[in-house]
């Protein structure tokens, strides 16, 4: 299959160096390759998305010097290519793996997890899910809309899953062990990250995903989502983190690190790269 990378913003802040770095990564991947790079808005999040994010991660986007082949501002052959319009698509992934069994309604809240699970919420991951709500194997729920509960996707417990990292190598995890049943509908009726992005990059036809290494664990969720829907997964590559002067990985809250606000001090894309890379 010909090389195609994305970029995957979220218009929930202004996006930070850290994101520039490895949105960077990801077109020297694609051009390396002689491909093609597809920007895709992830906006699902209905109460942290705001519009004038949007705007501003095309424009910083622009300044840093990257450019796209497919995306909302130019179309492409598997547009739409902003989430909240592709909402239909998320909702016959449900239907299906609701139908083989795959998933099951729970009503925990975020507090009785982490409290069950006896072990804080990490900054880059979740606590695994104590299966208080999990019914027994083959149960297929009645329910035909997944409105007024998190729907969760069964792992194999015991199950060792693995891919092959194109900057870390292999990868392994133990399903049950290092991450439990995860939320792939919310209960407000939103479709979580884990089965958006599964399902558009395979819609998309995307070959590699270039992304922070603070998603390494959520390949292994994305890997039983790709194989539940007999979908082809692509490869990964996962960046590392830039963090702060104390070690702290950077976040969207770092305003001061945000390309407006380098932009503003007169440093110019060159020197992040230089500095960064």
């Amino acid at each position: 299959m010909p090389y195609r990378g994305r970029l995957a913003p979220s218009p929930t802040g202004y996006l930070h160096v850290g994101h520039a770095i490895t949105f960077w990564q990801a077109q020297e991947r694609a051009r390396a390759a002689g491909g093609e790079l597809v920007l895709r808005i992830e906006d699902l999040d209905p109460h942290r998305c705001r519009a004038e994010f949007r705007e501003a991660m095309a424009e910083d986007l622009q300044w840093f010097g990257i450019c796209w082949d497919a995306g909302p501002d130019v179309g492409g052959p598997h547009a739409p290519y902003v989430q909240s319009e592709r909402t239909a698509r998320y909702r016959a992934a449900w239907d299906e793996l609701r139908a083989r069994g795959f998933i099951y309604p729970c009503l925990c809240s975020r507090r009785d997890v982490v409290t069950a699970a006896g072990a804080p919420h990490g900054d880059t991951d979740e606590p695994v899910y104590p299966k208080t709500c999990r019914p027994a194997a083959g149960t297929v729920s009645p329910a035909e809309e997944p409105t007024g509960a998190n729907w969760r996707f069964r792992v194999p417990d015991g199950e060792t899953l693995g891919f092959m990292d194109g900057r870390l190598g292999e990868q392994t995890a133990v399903a049950g062990r290092d991450f439990g049943d995860f939320v792939i509908w919310r209960r407000d009726d939103v479709p979580s990250y884990q089965l958006a992005v599964a399902v558009d990059d395979a819609a998309m036809r995307i070959s590699e995903v270039v992304r922070g290494a603070d998603l390494l664990m959520s390949t292994f969720r994305q890997l039983l989502i790709y194989r539940a829907l007999s979908l082809e997964p692509p490869a990964f590559y996962h960046t590392a983190l830039l963090t702060d002067v104390t070690g702290r990985r950077l976040a969207k809250r770092d305003a001061a690190l945000s390309l407006r606000a380098l932009r503003a001090t007169g440093v110019t894309p060159d020197d992040l790269r230089r500095q960064h890379l």
